[in-house]
């Protein structure tokens, strides 16, 4: 089979958070499975993009409203990634430094997309299946479908994966304009609450839809920003496919971004070597547990309880533990975090902004991860710290709910209910208690090591959707 995915973002070409890793893992896969599985992402200034060598393989122009764009689609020389990486370059909308937050976002990616299907048009392309990820291609499921231009796809089946619904890409029917032709009659696809939203149209216009965990689809029912009911009514297409990691690239025992290499035999001596350049590096006791948190400092990842989260931890538990912070978001969560540093630099430290080495090396570093998500679709930090044998602290949520097993439970992390500081700060004490018994803490972390959350399985169960579309 032949699948394009599309995407606004791809590691290591592009990324802001974990759609990044699961569009450039899963084609891998599916590719190892005989197929040939292809990626197609906008042309950013990425140092990826300056460093790689690619080849043009198409220029076009389009139109969007009154405005022309043209582009050209580049695909990367020699596959490096594990399957074939296409960029589509439009040097006036997309060569920025940053992926997202222009005012102009609804151009840049309405444009995007359509010329994604004038390149397949013009070029009498016909992939068995386009599965498109998130809002920024939300547009092509119904342009397929309904533009007079793109008449030769019209039964190429789609797919769409939701891999946060409370991302939805609205705008004005002002805009309207900027898609290629079509039939009025069919405007109410695009429609929800009165403005065109790519998210609520692909998931009307689709074949086949997916979530990236069993408990986030259930979630979305009832916490969608507003697309609860469309997403009831659409149940019978839909399906949650838990993501996988890619165990190549997030493997203790050869990852070069770690001081030393472990396995879960060697997990105490290993992450202790890690733990201690970790802590030099940032200033912290390496006698003591760490406890970390990687992510984007923003509401629906609780980043605002942090601040309070750490003052009372470097406070209650004062000379028994090192909290160290890396991600970047809001800006009064930002200021509140490097304002701790000042007064507690003994055991706390925070990095603003975001570091795949770092990061790296705070997974293999640390002892424990928290993650209080008030929303969490699936949730890849979770599962790179049990293969690293770190032991996640999560609020049962989404995917995180899927993943991650209370240890009392007879699992191998520790869990809470609520979105608050008092449910994290019971947590933390739990931890505390857990670092102080040796075997039982070795015998946790080496067995949250051994869970497969490897992409081979995920990509099988993706490959039966795709097959079924095709009946």
């Amino acid at each position: 089979m032949e699948i394009y995915h599309i995407s606004a973002e791809c590691f290591p070409a592009a990324k802001v958070g974990g759609l990044a890793d699961v569009v450039g893992a899963l084609p891998k896969y599916l590719n190892r499975l005989g197929h040939s599985a292809r990626v197609v992402i906008p042309g950013y200034d990425t140092k990826f993009t300056r460093e790689r060598e690619f080849e043009e393989v198409f220029s076009g122009e389009i139109k969007l409203g009154d405005l022309r764009f043209r582009y050209d689609v580049v695909k990367e020389s020699g596959d490096s990634l594990g399957f074939a990486l296409y960029q589509i370059r439009m040097p006036q909308l997309f060569d920025r430094p940053e992926i997202y937050g222009y005012d102009d976002d609804t151009e840049r990616f309405t444009a995007f997309q359509i010329a994604f299907l004038d390149w397949l048009t013009e070029t009498g392309a016909h992939p068995d299946v386009v599965h498109c990820h998130d809002h920024h291609t939300g547009l092509i499921p119904f342009m397929m479908q309904h533009c007079f231009g793109f008449g030769h796809l019209k039964m190429t089946p789609t797919m769409l994966t939701i891999h946060n619904a409370q991302y939805q890409g609205g705008f004005s029917f002002e805009k309207v304009h900027y898609l290629p032709e079509f039939d009025t009659v069919n405007s109410g696809y695009l429609e929800w609450n009165g403005a065109i939203n790519p998210l609520a149209a692909a998931i009307k216009c689709v074949a086949k839809l997916s979530t990236v965990s069993p408990s986030y689809l259930e979630e979305m029912t009832h916490h969608a920003n507003g697309l609860e009911n469309l997403l009831r009514f659409e149940r019978g297409k839909s399906v949650g496919i838990l993501n996988g990691i890619d165990t190549e690239l997030w493997n203790p025992a050869t990852d070069t971004m770690l001081t030393s290499h472990y396995d879960a035999e060697r997990v105490r001596s290993g992450k202790a070597s890690n733990k201690k350049a970790l802590c030099k590096e940032f200033g912290l006791d390496e006698n003591l547990p760490v406890f970390s948190f990687i992510g984007r400092l923003v509401y629906e990842k609780g980043a605002e309880l942090l601040p309070e989260v750490a003052r009372r931890v470097l406070t209650e538990f004062k000379g028994k533990a090192n909290l160290f912070i890396l991600g970047s978001g809001d800006s009064a969560v930002e200021e509140h975090l490097r304002a701790l540093s000042h007064f507690h630099r003994e055991y706390y430290n925070v990095y603003i902004g975001y570091n795949e080495q770092l990061a790296h090396l705070v997974y293999a570093g640390s002892d424990f991860l928290l993650m209080p998500s008030r929303v969490e679709p699936c949730g890849l930090n979770q599962m790179y710290a049990l293969r690293y044998g770190t032991v996640p602290i999560v609020r049962r949520t989404g995917g995180l709910r899927d993943t991650v097993v209370d240890m009392g439970d007879g699992g191998f992390g520790i869990c809470h209910d609520q979105t608050s500081v008092e449910d994290v700060l019971w947590s933390v004490n739990r931890a505390l208690q857990l670092f102080a018994d040796d075997a039982s803490f070795d015998a946790i972390r080496r067995g949250g090591m051994q869970i497969d959350h490897s992409w081979n399985s995920v990509a099988a169960q993706y490959l039966e959707e795709y097959l079924n579309l095709k009946k």
